[in-house]
């Protein structure tokens, strides 16, 4: 099970885009769904004489708004469909006279009971999708309040106090100067929230030693990888996207790690949470030595670029440190 999550395919990297393109892509939506009314309205002028199955195709564009944005702009386009339906009538009488309509008085009344049933359906789906919003994002606080609960009892000791946070930051960080998407950057701060989780099954006295490791301790510690994913394959959902993460976050990249994965092997999210762990490592005071300063730590991922390290994400996490997005406030550190 352990390694089939390895080598899971599709990495993060298949679902980062630029903020920007996600912006036009959603302005381009919207442009789609008011140029349909009018596409709609061009059909039922020129093209068809069952004028009635025409005025049904409005509640397409009406579904879509409430689908893509909810109840207020789902009920904004059922009535600018009815709007732009009415100007075309009043502009040209004769346009419902022929076919099913029948008698020109009942032809207002015809089109105003269409327009009422358009804003209805358009109000009731788009409150269907508010309210499966509201919950996603209730699910979605759920999920962060048991990250932040295992967080503290992971790091429940002297030495590893707030590491595990302090790494989430850092790897979003480097990760959005990648342009990972929303979902990718949830993974990576989900993974290095419980990377370490693995430590309690090593046992703790190894984290209290006040001198290095010997080479027997180093395996045990290192060990905490697939114990971690061992923990993690027990839940669902969105934490099975971190389990190749958290596996492969002590990878080298040039395949001299654990389990000799290199390059692409390695989920580009896994890259990000290893410079970020290695860098909270060598800035924070650990039980053999004294943190060292950041420009430090800097120099040394950098000198580990092609290696050691991911030479993309080593040119985030350098983009990212000359832009002080890797300051953190003293209250985290």
């Amino acid at each position: 099970m352990i390694e089939s999550a390895v080598r899971l395919p599709g990495s993060i990297a298949s679902r980062a885009s630029a903020p920007l393109l996600r912006q036009i892509e959603a302005v381009n939506r919207e442009l789609w769904i008011i140029l349909s009314m009018f596409v709609i309205a061009a059909i039922l002028n020129f093209a068809v004489t069952g004028q009635r199955m025409v005025l049904a195709l409005y509640t397409l564009p009406t579904l879509a708004s409430a689908y893509f944005y909810g109840r207020r702009h789902a009920t904004l386009t059922a009535l600018a469909s009815a709007l732009v339906v009415s100007v075309l009538f009043y502009a040209t009488p004769g346009l419902f006279t022929a076919g099913p309509f029948g008698m020109q008085g009942m032809l207002w009344l015809d089109i105003a009971l269409w327009a009422c049933v358009l804003i209805v359906t358009g109000y009731l789906m788009g409150t269907l999708y508010d309210h499966k919003t509201a919950q996603l994002e209730e699910l979605r606080q759920t999920y962060y309040g048991v990250l932040e609960v295992l967080r503290y009892f992971v790091s429940n000791d002297k030495y590893t106090e707030n590491h595990s946070y302090r790494v989430s930051i850092y790897a979003t960080r480097i990760a959005s100067f990648m342009k990972f998407s929303a979902e990718a950057l949830e993974d990576v701060r989900a993974a290095a929230l419980l990377h370490d989780i693995g430590k309690l099954r090593v046992g703790r006295e190894l984290l209290y030693k006040a001198a290095r490791l010997t080479d027997d301790e180093y395996r045990r510690m290192q060990a905490h990888v697939p114990l971690g994913v061992e923990v993690l394959e027990t839940v669902g959902g969105s934490l099975r996207r971190v389990l190749p993460i958290v596996l492969t976050h002590h990878e080298r990249h040039d395949g001299e790690g654990l389990n000799s994965l290199a390059g692409d092997d390695v989920p580009p999210a896994a890259r990000v949470l290893k410079v970020a762990d290695v860098y909270d490592s060598l800035t924070s005071d650990r039980p053999y030595r004294k943190a060292m300063p950041s420009f430090e730590a800097k120099d040394i991922i950098v000198k580990g670029r092609g290696t050691e390290f991911d030479p993309a994400v080593v040119d985030a996490f350098l983009a990212a440190y000359r832009a002080e997005a890797l300051e953190l406030p003293a209250m985290v550190l």
